[in-house]
C-alpha cells in the first residue's frame, strides 16, 4: 500500500466499534451515517429529500438540490457499548477456556466522516464528487479472551470516491449516476494450535487489500407539487484481495502439525448492493412526512474462504448472510426561516442467522430513534444536528457443532449491545 494510500485510511477515521463484527449504527456492516440532515429523520424519505446534496449517496439523482456550487460535510460520532457473558468455551482438544471470560474493552467511539461537492454545469445539469464509508467495522476482543480462537481482531476499511451527474429532465423527472472507486482492507486475527502442549498456542494475523468499482443509478420525481418519490441503487463490489498471513509465537510442534508458515493470502468477496425506495408527502407548508425502504442484497456475501499460497488448508467461515430490508419513517418541521427540526423511527433487521452467528458477526436487529435540526446561518451557510440511539437485540453465539470450527474450538456466548450517535454537518453554497 502506497504512502498516500494508507494516509487516506487514517485521516477518514473508518473504524466503526462493536466487537469484531458489525458497526454499532447498522446491521451486517453498512455503515447509514452519511448526512446529518437524513440521520435527524432516520433516513426517512432520504432518497426524495429535496434538502441539500447528501441524499446523493442513496440517489446521485439528488445532486440536482444544488442550484450553486455546494459543499457539505458531515461527522458521525458513534459510541458503542457492548457486554458479551461467555457460557463456556474450549480450544480444538476440548481444553475448558471458559474462566478466561470476555473482553472489556473491545468496544471504542470512533468518528465516521462523509463529504460531497457539487458544480452545477448548466441550469439542468450538476456534477458531484463525494467521499464516504460504505462499510466499515473494528473490534479487538484481545489476545486473552475466551473465544481468542475464533477471533481475536476483526476489521474492514472500505472507502469510496463517487464521481456523479445528474440531470433535471423537465419540473418533475431528474436522472442521476455515479462511477465508483472503493480502497478496501480486511484485518483478520486469531489465535492458533491449542492451550497445552504440544501444540501450544499462537497467533495468525491476516492483512490483504484491493481495489475495485462500482456504480450508482437514481431517478426523483415529483407527479404533483409536494409529492416525491426516489429510488436510488448501488451495485454489489467485487474485491479480489490479496496480502499475506503472519504467525508470531507459533511453537515447531504446531508449526508442522498444522503446517502454518508466513505466507501469501487470497479472497474474493462481494460487498451488497443498495436499493433504496422513499416518498415524501408535503402534510402542511410546514410539515414534510418521509417515507423509506432499503433492501441490502447481503447474500452475495457467502462467506470467507481463505487460500494460503503454502500448504496451509484454506481458513472457512461461513456467513450465511440473507437479503435484508430496513424500514424508516421521518417528519420535517420548518420552525421558522432560520430553523428546521427533524425526528424519526427506523428498523434495520440483521442479515445474520443464528446457525453461522459467530464472534465475527454477533450482529441483531436494530431499532432507531433520532432527532435532528439545522440552522441557518444566512441564505449561503447552514449548520446540522442529529442524534440517533439504536437499540440491539440481544443476541447469542453458538459455535459448537460447524465442521469449519474444527481447529477453532468451541463458543457459547451472549451479546448485548447498544450505541448513541452524534452527527454534525456543515452546507455552504458559493
Amino acid at each position: 500500500m502506497t504512502t498516500s494510500s494508507k494516509f487516506m485510511f487514517r485521516a477518514s477515521l473508518v473504524a466503526v466499534s462493536v466487537a469484531a463484527a458489525s458497526s454499532a449504527y447498522s446491521a451486517g456492516f453498512a455503515l447509514n451515517d452519511h448526512s446529518a440532515t437524513a440521520s435527524g429523520k432516520a433516513l426517512g424519505g432520504v432518497a426524495a429529500s429535496n434538502e441539500d446534496i447528501s441524499a446523493s449517496f442513496w440517489n446521485p439523482a439528488l445532486f440536482v438540490n444544488a442550484k450553486e456550487t455546494t459543499v457539505y460535510a458531515s461527522g458521525a460520532y458513534v459510541m458503542p457499548s457492548m457486554d458479551v457473558t461467555v457460557n463456556s468455551a474450549s480450544d480444538a482438544q476440548g481444553t475448558d477456556l471458559t474462566a478466561d471470560g470476555a473482553t472489556n474493552d473491545s468496544v471504542d467511539n470512533t468518528l465516521v466522516p462523509a463529504f460531497y461537492f457539487a458544480k452545477p454545469i448548466n441550469d439542468k445539469t450538476v456534477a458531484g464528487i463525494s467521499l464516504n464509508v460504505p462499510f466499515g467495522l473494528s473490534g479487538d476482543y484481545g489476545q486473552d479472551w475466551a473465544g481468542r480462537f475464533h477471533a481475536t481482531e476483526t476489521a474492514i476499511q472500505d472507502i469510496a470516491l463517487s464521481f456523479a451527474l445528474a440531470h433535471r429532465m423537465n419540473d418533475w423527472v431528474s436522472l442521476g449516476a455515479s462511477i465508483q472507486v472503493h480502497r478496501a482492507e480486511v484485518v483478520l486475527e486469531s489465535s492458533v494450535g491449542a492451550v497445552n502442549a504440544p501444540l501450544r498456542e499462537g497467533v495468525g494475523r491476516i492483512e490483504a487489500d484491493d481495489i475495485s468499482y462500482g456504480y450508482s443509478l437514481g431517478v426523483a420525481l415529483e407527479p404533483r407539487k409536494g409529492t416525491r418519490v426516489g429510488l436510488g441503487y448501488r451495485s454489489e463490489v467485487d474485491f479480489d484481495f490479496k496480502g499475506d498471513v503472519k504467525y508470531t509465537d507459533v511453537n515447531s510442534a504446531l508449526a508442522g502439525y498444522a503446517k502454518l508458515s508466513d505466507a501469501s493470502v487470497s479472497d474474493s468477496i462481494t460487498f451488497p448492493s443498495v436499493l433504496t425506495l422513499s416518498v415524501e408527502q408535503d402534510l402542511t407548508p410546514k410539515l414534510v412526512l418521509g417515507l423509506t425502504a432499503i433492501r441490502t442484497g447481503w447474500g452475495s456475501m457467502d462467506g470467507i474462504n481463505i487460500d494460503f499460497d503454502s500448504a496451509q488448508n484454506n481458513s472457512i467461515l461461513t456467513f450465511g448472510f440473507e437479503d435484508q430490508w430496513m424500514y424508516s419513517a421521518g417528519l420535517t418541521y420548518a420552525y421558522s426561516d432560520k430553523l428546521t427540526l427533524r425526528t424519526g423511527v427506523a428498523m434495520d433487521n440483521s442479515p445474520v442467522t443464528d446457525e453461522y452467528r459467530s464472534a465475527r458477526t454477533p450482529d441483531g436487529d436494530r431499532k432507531w430513534i433520532s432527532i435532528g435540526g439545522t440552522y441557518n446561518f444566512n441564505d449561503m451557510t447552514s449548520a446540522t444536528f442529529a442524534f440517533t440511539h439504536v437499540m440491539i437485540d440481544d443476541v447469542s453465539v453458538n459455535r459448537s457443532g460447524l465442521t469449519e470450527d474444527s481447529a477453532r474450538g468451541k463458543l457459547n456466548a451472549d451479546y448485548e449491545s447498544s450505541a448513541n450517535v452524534v452527527s454534525v454537518a456543515m452546507n455552504m453554497a458559493f
